[in-house]
């Protein structure tokens, strides 16, 4: 398994958004990224400067959401989406677009349940758990 530091993250995002800005050819997944990164123009400034993006900090008392965090969790639900893992997550978020009539607004609700599933793994000492994960983006499309 895959697991960057928090500065292969960083250095991900700010390197598509350069990319993205000079025309350069992007890899699959770098084309996947930009295209969350055009959704987020409040983030392109934190993008723009790989050296300020390596140093920041973004405290929850701080009030400011983390540009790369967030990226980085759109593109496990994309990812999750793509692979139908957890089974049934594809068509939940699927719903909840539709629901809502935005895959972005339907991302962010489900950043929401991956959040607290990861938050609650974390608390617990126990795996994440994905049933529980899918069970809430989908309580959160039928309503």
């Amino acid at each position: 398994m895959f697991q960057p530091s928090q500065h292969d993250v960083r250095r991900f995002f700010c390197e598509t958004y350069r990319k993205q800005r000079d025309g350069t050819p992007l890899t699959p997944m770098e084309t996947l990224a930009g295209g969350w990164i055009a959704e987020h123009p409040e983030y392109h400034g934190d993008l723009a400067d790989l050296d300020a993006a390596l140093a920041a900090e973004y405290p929850v008392e701080g009030g400011r959401t983390n540009p790369f965090l967030h990226l980085a969790m759109h593109l496990s639900i994309s990812e999750q989406c793509s692979i139908d893992q957890p089974s049934g997550i594809r068509q939940a978020v699927e719903l909840l677009a539709a629901r809502r009539n935005a895959l972005h607004e339907a991302h962010h609700e489900a950043m929401e349940c991956l959040g607290t599933m990861i938050w609650e793994s974390q608390r617990s000492g126990r795996p994440p758990d994905g049933h529980a994960y899918l069970d809430a983006v989908r309580r959160r499309a039928t309503r």
